[in-house]
């Protein structure tokens, strides 16, 4: 039996790689002789670097920039084997793992970081550069990383508004003349974990702004502050980022790459899927295994195991999803190719007990799920 392990990290617990080598565990206390081809994966947010790194043959650069609230902080990039190639993982600079709870506040969190990791891939003579959407702090339209690649966002008396959020609205003009000049020879990626609009009942601010510890009064201006920074770059360069799909990625980052940087716009899974030719080693395989730490109805817009599921679907194979929590309403997802989902709590826990016991709760999961396999085979 052949065996593909494919799951996603489960945020502030365990890392894609951590999560396959539980999951294999579990597998082989059941199923010793089963060949098991572990591929940690992501969907663009946490974990692209540790993904992309290995078949691109590339090396990390560590490089100082500033956090979400402008704290000088070490983000790594990689620069492929080649050194044509840089891929950044934006939660790196710019992630919400980065703050604590209290420091939380998407009217004043950056994404100037980022911009500083990409002017150093472009110092570095990169000629394409991919950037991973997820697991951002951040809701500013990806303003911070545009003025750290020299973009002056200006209000109406021509002084520059001040980072974060909060502040678009008072935007009356964007300077680009001090832009980096190698952005134009570079072909920028946009891997996005999520398709959602800039904008809207589903856009960044509605949809992402809560967990970044927006309140509901904050969510309403911070869509106002992105639907008018929208208008700004349609008047200014006449392209509606809008209603872009991904667009409202990594709290909206995802609009500036698209309409400023021009860059390519796609699914994360897609783009890690092509690179590790999963496609080949899910059609050869029996059963594969995916996962992340919570699946919920945000699952379906581009996350890591759907990907996983369309492959799989395509060849028939199935697919078994855990999940540290499993929400109500996901039934669309078995209709995606998803056979079954199974939660790892097996007990009345609070959240940090379940991330402390990870590990052991994957295994025992995983454990029951091949015995229950295996009785089934022996019946």
């Amino acid at each position: 039996m052949t065996i593909v392990i494919a799951p996603d990290s489960f945020k502030e617990c365990l890392s894609a790689k951590e999560v396959a080598a539980s999951i294999a565990s579990g597998v082989q206390t059941v199923f010793p002789a089963a060949k098991i081809i572990q591929i940690p994966l992501s969907d663009g947010g946490e974990g692209l670097l540790d993904a992309l790194a290995a078949p691109l043959h590339g090396k990390l650069i560590s490089v100082e920039v500033k956090d979400p609230i402008f704290r000088a902080i070490n983000a790594k990039y990689c620069i492929s084997g080649d050194g044509t190639t840089a891929i950044i993982e934006m939660a790196t600079a710019s992630g919400l793992e980065l703050l604590l709870e209290n420091e939380k506040n998407p009217l004043i969190t950056t994404s100037f970081g980022v911009g500083q990791l990409i002017l150093d891939a472009l110092q570095n003579n990169c000629t394409k550069i991919i950037v991973g959407l997820g697991g951002s702090a951040t809701n500013d339209g990806g303003i911070g990383m545009i003025r750290a690649l020299g973009g002056k966002f200006l209000n109406d008396k021509n002084e520059e508004i001040a980072e974060g959020g909060g502040t678009i609205g008072e935007l009356s003009h964007i300077d680009f003349s001090k832009l980096n000049p190698k952005i134009k020879t570079c072909k920028f990626i946009a891997a996005c974990d999520v398709s959602n609009p800039l904008t809207g009942e589903k856009g960044a601010s509605f949809t992402f702004g809560t967990q970044k510890g927006g309140t509901e009064e904050d969510l309403i201006k911070l869509d106002s502050n992105l639907k008018h920074y929208a208008t700004i770059l349609n008047t200014t360069l006449g392209i509606n980022v809008d209603t872009i799909k991904g667009a409202g990625a990594a709290g909206g980052l995802g609009a500036s790459l698209f309409g400023i940087l021009g860059a390519k716009m796609t699914s994360g899974i897609d783009l890690i899927t092509d690179y590790l030719q999963l496609d080949e080693k899910i059609q050869h395989s029996d059963l594969v295994i995916t996962g992340e730490g919570k699946i919920d109805n945000q699952t379906l817009y581009g996350k890591a195991i759907m990907g996983i599921a369309k492959i799989a679907k395509k060849h028939k194979v199935p697919v078994i999803a855990i999940a540290g929590k499993v929400d109500n309403g996901i039934d669309e997802i078995y209709k995606k190719g998803i056979s079954s989902v199974f939660s790892i709590v097996n007990e009345p826990m609070t959240l940090e007990k379940s991330i402390e016991q990870a590990d052991d709760l994957i295994k025992q999961c995983v454990e029951n799920i091949m015995r229950t396999m295996k009785n089934i085979q022996l019946n």
